[in-house]
């Protein structure tokens, strides 16, 4: 059979998702990739009712019986939480919903897609006050197929769940020549046969040009940012996604945005957010495998790789 060249595109995870990919039987492997990103956002996503993680969060039980790809996005927010030292804490869904966060947001909407101007937070003349922190609580039994978490945590899959779709779609890709997967701006790139490419990334800041481009083999790159998950509220504020555990607010570290490369797509995004929360004067250590930073001024600073992609810290 000859190699060919193939892509899909559609809609998922909050933006449009692209695969590419090169080799023997390429649009039968991209086909499999995407019906995996659509399972798991079917499954995963927080703004459906009837999703599993929906019904799990609701459940009342501290045991609760979960598919393959549920464990499988618990056990990713006990990683998330130990890598990170509990800066990527992915229970902080009442936090999250408590700063405005509470309908889906498509990239580059001015606010809730039906709340473009949100209420002012409860909290937001409080005084900070960390968040609840209860990923170390989160667990699985495989004994049993179950989802353990004290009764009342929820879980938000957020950008976890764009890391594992990419790193799931590449595990049905590797044996082609080359492959690329895009889920809303958590990559997942490589192949049997493949060189260096160019990957630009782009400037938080509307209409301003790229910040730079990394030249890489394989692995993951995730992007993480206060600018394009954003809304107004009434008192004429900017609210974001990214909740600092440390305040329970949405996160000011003097970083606007940062890209991070590691060996999988997961370990990229929990890279960047940790960067993100550790401000410009922390970021680099949490980029061991390279990246960039975007102060809020608009200062760029590449950081390169201080080992290979194929080792882990």
């Amino acid at each position: 059979m000859n190699p060919e060249q193939s892509h899909v595109e559609f809609a998922a995870l909050g933006g449009t998702v692209h695969i590419h990919g090169y080799g023997v039987d390429s649009q039968a492997s991209l086909d499999r990739a995407a019906s995996i990103i659509l399972e798991l956002q079917e499954r995963l996503t927080r703004f459906e009712d009837d999703s599993e993680l929906s019904r799990l969060n609701r459940d009342p039980r501290t045991e609760v019986p979960a598919s393959p790809l549920m464990l499988r996005f618990a056990d990713a927010v006990g990683y998330a939480g130990t890598l990170s030292h509990g800066l990527v804490d992915a229970t902080l869904l009442d936090e999250v919903q408590r700063a405005g966060y509470v309908d889906s947001l498509e990239p580059g909407m001015p606010g809730p897609a039906s709340n473009r101007t949100a209420p002012e937070p409860a909290w937001e003349t409080d005084e900070p006050r960390p968040a609840a922190g209860n990923w170390s609580s989160v667990g699985i039994n495989l004994t049993s197929g179950a989802v353990c978490r004290p009764v009342g945590v929820k879980l938000d899959s957020g950008g976890l769940g764009k890391g594992m779709a990419a790193d799931m779609a590449a595990e049905v890709l590797g044996h082609l020549d080359h492959f690329s997967v895009d889920c809303c701006g958590d990559l997942a790139f490589g192949g049997s046969n493949v060189g260096e490419r160019e990957i630009t990334v782009s400037s938080p800041f509307a209409d301003e040009p790229p910040v730079a481009s990394l030249n890489l083999r394989s692995g993951g790159l995730a992007t993480s940012g206060t600018t394009k998950r954003s809304w107004h509220h009434d008192g004429g504020h900017t609210s974001h996604h990214l909740i600092d555990p440390r305040t329970g607010h949405p996160a000011r570290t003097g970083l606007a945005q940062v890209t991070a490369h590691a060996p999988t797509a997961l370990e990229a995004e929990i890279r960047t957010k940790a960067a993100l929360l550790s401000g410009p004067d922390g970021a680099a250590e949490w980029l061991i495998y390279g990246g960039v930073t975007v102060a809020e001024d608009g200062a760029v600073d590449v950081v390169e790789s201080s080992r290979t992609a194929g080792s882990h810290a």
